[in-house]
């Protein structure tokens, strides 16, 4: 555990949310394996991408959203950034081992962009993701995750931004 801990930041905007957490979520273990305990800041959820129909995703994530008791859960997020937390979450051996709890535990999504991390240069510890494997271009059908949120019905003036 002598190597410095490197915190990689990505931007969600127009990314595919499934790739973007299986990447997420290969950083994080092979963090936790290597003893570097890498970390990660995805920023502007809320402009992420879902693939499919625009139909066909909302009646997905409502469907999880209604699965269980309102009351007594296991509850389904609505806000953006949750969601995407959740969907990394899945892509870990959450569950079955503290590697996987202590992964989960680096990972930071934000909705917007923090002010820090606006400008060009990144603070010290911190460099940008590598995008490469990530970056295609847009499915044709396709639904921003701030959208989905509305639709689960998560508080709108808290998602923020035009999607």
């Amino acid at each position: 555990m002598d190597e410095e801990a490197t915190t990689y930041v990505f931007d969600a905007t127009d990314m595919v949310i499934g790739r973007l957490a299986s990447h997420v979520a290969k950083i994080l273990l092979n963090g936790q394996k290597d003893g570097t305990l890498d970390r990660v800041i995805i920023t502007n959820a809320e402009s992420a991408v879902v693939s499919g129909s625009k139909k066909a995703v909302f009646a997905t994530y409502r469907k999880k959203y209604e699965l269980n008791h309102a009351r007594k859960g296991p509850f389904f997020p609505r806000m953006p950034d949750k969601i995407l937390k959740r969907t990394v979450r899945g892509m870990l051996p959450y569950q079955k081992k503290s590697s996987g709890r202590a992964a989960l535990r680096n990972l930071r999504v934000v909705i917007g962009c923090p002010n820090h991390l606006v400008t060009g240069e990144l603070p010290e510890g911190h460099e940008r993701g590598d995008m490469t494997k990530l970056t295609r271009p847009l499915p044709q059908r396709f639904v921003r995750l701030g959208k989905v949120s509305e639709n689960l019905g998560a508080p709108v003036g808290r998602v923020g931004g035009d999607f």
